[in-house]
């Protein structure tokens, strides 16, 4: 792994030999967080973009990883997920082009699978057979069918009021559970606590370095399905923040490569009831020194009262010239059946959030006509079809009722066509 120069603190810009920590820069406890530093020289001398097109999933970009050529990684597909052209959605917006990169086809169904799968192999490194983290559900899942795959043991910590459908991947993969009965944020503590306690290996988001590293890899995969031609603008919504930070990662990376000539400008939408990073990016405050929040909404994957990767969130925004816009949850669930009649594919409410953004985006000038805008699509709709029906009936859809006999068939029908 000599492509890894060190561990860089993102508070006191500390460097750290990756043998020196495991997690956080020792100056600043929990709140150290890290980032990967990289000798982009070395880099650009072994490979190329031509070179990561051969093989699949994420791990065909082993070499822009940190993570050494011979560690065993999740031996299941993450990654290579579509990138779809939405010309009706592109319409409806007033922008030139929209894409949607459809994360809910990874394994799991949501783009923590890329943090997940990297939490394994660094597991795997230092020899750890227990793997914990605490999650709303999608990276919970992640990791209980990352581990199931590597068979590795994976404890999960996961609020009781987390979507049934979430809590019954993890027992289906055979994850140890807890329910916590509190928000996120104190399933969180727990979590690290345990991990503590017990030596396990922890996942948690705005802790571990790493997964920021496995994020970064769905930026790659847009690039180059766009023969990295960048968009203008790349659409997330954002909870913890560790995936617009790791967007942003991977596009420092394919710029210092040389491999992309310009940074996209990257749009994090939060929801109204969670818009801790949107009110200090409009406020202009200190994300190392803001006071949590009392989170609240529907879009479970982007609530979090105190972003784990606050820091990281916020340098992609204001790095890449970008912008924070809040939605409604009235206007996420409306996103849902937008996206998916407007493209094909269906989103749990996080994932739907980043297209009720770029309407918030247009309408507020960060957006313009001109544009060419990626959405990031994080998690299928299958991981919450409760608040997919809710979007569906806002939007008045709802299935007609038919006698089996079809004697009111035409009247069925005719109801069809009032629609």
């Amino acid at each position: 792994m000599d492509h890894v120069l060190a561990l860089r603190c993102l508070l006191c810009g500390t460097e750290h030999r990756p043998d020196e920590v495991a997690y956080v820069c020792p100056a600043h406890g929990d709140d150290g967080v890290l980032d990967v530093v990289y000798d982009y020289d070395l880099l650009r001398r072994r490979t190329t973009r031509e070179a990561v097109a051969d093989g699949s999933g994420m791990w065909r970009f082993r070499s822009l990883l940190p993570v050494e050529p011979t560690t065993p990684v999740p031996p299941i597909l993450v990654g290579d997920t579509p990138l779809i052209d939405a010309p009706r959605l592109a319409a409806t917006a007033g922008v030139a082009r929209v894409w949607v990169k459809d994360e809910g086809r990874q394994p799991t169904a949501s783009l923590k699978d890329r943090a997940s799968a990297m939490a394994v192999a660094k597991a795997a490194e230092r020899g750890i057979g227990t793997i914990t983290t605490a999650s709303t559900g999608n990276a919970a899942a992640a990791l209980a069918g990352m581990c199931a795959a590597a068979a590795v043991r994976a404890v999960i910590f996961v609020p009781a009021s987390a979507p049934p459908a979430k809590i019954a991947q993890l027992h289906a993969f055979g994850a140890a559970v807890v329910l916590v009965d509190g928000t996120y944020d104190e399933a969180v503590a727990l979590s690290m606590t345990a991990a503590r306690l017990r030596g396990w290996y922890n996942r948690n988001t705005g802790f571990n370095p790493y997964m920021t590293e496995g994020k970064k890899t769905a930026v790659y995969e847009v690039c180059e399905e766009l023969a990295w031609d960048v968009p203008d603008v790349i659409a997330v919504g954002v909870g913890d923040g560790c995936i617009i930070g790791g967007l942003h990662k991977g596009l420092r990376d394919l710029l210092a490569l040389g491999w992309i000539d310009r940074m996209p400008r990257l749009l994090g939408v939060q929801a109204t009831g969670s818009a801790y990073l949107a009110d200090a990016w409009r406020f202009d405050e200190d994300v190392t020194t803001k006071p949590a929040i009392v989170a609240d909404t529907v879009a479970d994957s982007i609530a979090a009262g105190l972003p784990r990767d606050r820091v990281k969130a916020m340098a992609a925004v204001r790095d890449t010239g970008g912008a924070f816009v809040t939605v409604s949850d009235e206007e996420i669930l409306a996103a849902i059946p937008a996206v998916a009649r407007g493209c094909g594919v269906f989103g749990e409410p996080a994932a739907a959030a980043s297209w009720a953004g770029v309407l918030a985006a247009v309408e507020q000038g960060f957006v313009g006509g001109a544009d060419s805008v990626v959405i990031m699509s994080t998690g299928s709709g299958l991981k919450d079809v409760a608040a997919a029906s809710r979007g569906a009936t806002a939007a008045g859809i709802t299935a007609v009722h038919a006698r089996a006999d079809g004697r009111d068939l035409d009247d069925a029908l005719d109801q069809l066509e009032m629609r």
